[in-house]
């Protein structure tokens, strides 16, 4: 029989799977906490340290550059979605080759809109191999290399094919020059990382590893978050039937699994716990409908059009309020604009989340809060 949840119980779980409440312990490190998610969207660096800083303890913003350029435990590149994503450095070898195919052969009409049909492409890439070779480029950098070698990239051009270059695991994001990013060769930049494994392995892999960052959950969901079709998605369900739970929510079946069975024991009613997410957090992106989260009246405070999904306060896991910040005379000032009035205990511990992420930020930050809609 499905173990019945009500809205507030699928929130806790998810909650937890993220690793928003409880946060792992101090110690845990930058890698860990992105494979504890199987990646965070990286489409603005800023938001990515953010996601980062949301589910950690101790951390500070230096040590996500130097878990990416030092250390190389993380790479920034495209997965996804096709977006560019957080990971785990020792997950690009199975994550990239299941994916990346969807996604290239996707995009193979609005590359040929662009001028970039399939002998440019090959073209370019291979100048893209060469030129990289000695060192890191910008955009800016590449294009005037593939220009001096007779491959004009317009408008919109250079980053689509820079982006087929990184899913074809050909280059990745570099150190940024002049806050600009740089790319350069995946195999000099991990020349270690993993193999890839046979397609039903890592479909299966790809359900598991969803399933310890989203549950409960459901195939859509996967579909959703992956980019996959909804049929691979139900295919990576059932190759890992024997290890699911079976779950009932508010709208419909979802599943969890069997090693997060103790988690429905620990669940409290008491999830009041606030966050402040930032832009295009992977908690508002993993999942098919947002409709648990956001109330359908709030809905376009978070996500205006155009594919943006502003910084959000989490209030018990539902979406309560919007912010940003600004450094004013060496001092993080964060604005929280509430969709209504906060019941009175959220206020310290939305004060305790604006002093933590100024410490993050290597300052100090206030809060102000902007009047509620109520």
């Amino acid at each position: 029989m499905a173990i019945r949840l009500s809205a507030a119980e699928t929130l806790a779980l998810r909650l937890r799977a993220q690793c928003l409440h409880p946060r792992p312990p101090v110690g845990t490190s930058v890698a860990q906490i992105v494979s504890a998610v199987c990646g965070l969207q990286s489409q603005e660096p800023k938001a990515a340290a953010l996601a980062v800083w949301v589910r950690s303890s101790g951390l500070l913003a230096a040590d996500i550059e130097r878990a990416r350029i030092d250390e190389r435990s993380v790479v920034r590149t495209w997965c996804m979605r096709g977006t560019l994503h957080l990971l785990a450095s020792e997950d690009l070898g199975w994550l990239l080759p299941l994916l990346a195919p969807r996604f290239i052969a996707g995009g193979s009409q609005r590359r040929a809109e662009l001028g970039l049909d399939e002998d440019t492409c090959a073209t370019g890439i291979r100048i893209l191999r060469s030129v990289l070779a000695q060192g890191p480029l910008t955009r800016a950098e590449i294009v005037a290399q593939l220009a001096y070698k007779g491959v004009q990239l317009v408008g919109q051009a250079a980053p689509h094919l820079i982006g087929l270059a990184a899913l074809q695991g050909i280059i990745c994001c570099g150190p940024d020059r002049d806050s600009k990013p740089t790319y350069v060769l995946l195999e000099d930049w991990l020349p270690h990382r993993s193999n890839p494994m046979p397609h039903e392995a890592a479909l299966a892999e790809l359900a598991r590893r969803y399933l310890q960052a989203y549950a409960p959950a459901a195939p859509q969901d996967l579909a959703a978050w992956s980019g996959l079709p909804i049929s691979d998605a139900r295919t990576a369900w059932q190759l890992i039937a024997d290890e699911l739970i079976a779950c009932e929510g508010v709208s419909g079946p979802l599943w969890m699994l069997k090693t997060q069975a103790g988690w429905i024991d620990e669940l409290s009613m008491h999830y009041s716990v606030a966050r402040l997410l930032p832009a295009f957090d992977t908690y508002l992106l993993g999942y098919h409908s947002r409709d648990l989260v956001v109330e359908p009246q709030y809905a376009r405070r978070i996500n205006a059009g155009g594919g943006i999904l502003h910084p959000t306060v989490l209030v018990g896991g539902r979406a309560q309020a919007i912010w940003h910040s600004r450094l004013q005379h060496l001092q993080w000032e964060v604005i929280v604009e509430p969709f209504a009035d906060f019941e009175r205990e959220v206020q310290p511990q939305l004060q305790a989340e604006v002093t933590d992420l100024g410490r993050f930020l290597g300052g100090q930050a206030r809060l102000r809060m902007e009047p509620g809609d109520a």
